[in-house]
């Protein structure tokens, strides 16, 4: 009895993420919105390569 009561769990907990995975997670990804240049601390914003002036 006991066993048939863990298979349940597992099976409902199963169903529960598979059921969040479909409805969330059909790749929709929100659309990145930056209006300021990024800064990374101390980092420079251009290579190296870069020529510099």
């Amino acid at each position: 009895m006991e066993l048939i009561g863990i298979l349940l769990l597992g099976l409902w907990v199963l169903s529960v993420t598979v059921r969040a995975v479909l409805t969330d997670g059909r790749c929709h990804l929100p659309d990145i919105r930056s209006t300021a240049p990024w800064t990374a601390g101390n980092l420079p914003s251009a290579p190296y390569a870069s020529p510099r002036i």
